[in-house]
């Protein structure tokens, strides 16, 4: 029983601001530890529940967030940021039986969520599949899809929650605070918290036969509106891109694979495929 965990830093145990998640940042360094105590308590689950591997993939800014030495030495991780095609599912593949995304947040525009964004928040205002809107939760929910594997936990502030059981189903959650504003949340301790999240861990894995990977149907097109019309222009020069209107572009795309490289580029491949991007 192999599980894949991508762990991103927003929806971490306590984390309600940039200064929270940002390397460089005042508090930076106090959330790293608090964002590898969640990892360790899905680690901690995911064995409990019969997993007898768990492999990590960085998935917040540069990548190289989480304490390595203070997880347990049956997991394996994946850090850094340069070559990860895969993005935040980066090393998933057909021999997992079930994902986990920690420390998610919800899509940006979600009214009350810690830092609510969809992979840049001064870049992407919305990104859809087909008829579908996701946030990075739907985006690696998808990719884990291609490969027939479930998401079989989410943990993060409640609105994630409630829009990973919208998007899933009845897929396990772990709410470690509850949003008040995009900055101001209740948070539960990390005692709490490693409770929440070890307990559900285990749930998920012992479930993963009842969980249904989520799998929208393809070939399709994926639109993407950015905060400007200029950023829109500039992307919508790029072969294979389409402006929709002033904000919005469009794509169209065979597999979930697919969707992922393109949109791979418009964020991480900006400056160099597209040009600037203010």
């Amino acid at each position: 029983m192999k599980v894949f965990i991508s762990a991103d830093m927003e929806g971490a145990t306590g984390a309600v601001d940039w200064d929270d998640v940002m390397p460089g940042k005042r508090q930076y360094e106090r959330f790293r530890r608090l964002l590898t105590g969640d990892v360790n308590a899905a680690i901690g689950g995911a064995f409990e529940g019969g997993a007898d591997e768990v492999v990590i993939n960085e998935a917040h800014d540069g990548m190289m967030n989480i304490l390595i030495e203070e997880l347990p030495e049956e997991v394996s991780m994946i850090s850094g940021h340069d070559g990860k095609g895969m993005g935040m599912m980066e090393g998933i593949d057909g021999g997992f039986d079930a994902a986990f995304l920690v420390a998610y947040h919800a899509m940006e525009g979600t009214t009350a969520a810690i830092m609510n964004h969809t992979w840049s928040p001064t870049l992407i205002r919305k990104v859809w599949l087909g008829d579908l809107r996701v946030g990075e939760l739907g985006l690696s929910a998808h990719i884990a899809g291609h490969y027939d594997i479930p998401v079989a936990l989410v943990t993060g502030d409640d609105k994630v929650a409630r829009e990973a059981v919208a998007l899933l189903g009845d897929v396990e959650t772990a709410v470690v605070k509850h949003g008040i504003s995009r900055y101001a949340a209740r948070c539960l301790t990390p005692a709490k918290t490693a409770k929440l999240i070890r307990e559900a861990a285990r749930r998920a894995v012992e479930r993963r036969g009842e969980l249904r990977p989520f799998k929208p149907a393809y070939p399709m097109e994926v639109r993407i509106e950015f905060m400007s019309a200029l950023q829109a222009s500039n992307v919508s020069r790029a072969p294979g891109f389409a402006l929709v209107d002033p904000t919005t572009v469009s794509f169209a795309c065979g597999d979930a694979l697919d969707a992922n490289t393109k949109l791979s580029e418009v964020f991480r491949g900006r400056d160099r495929v597209f040009g600037p991007i203010p």
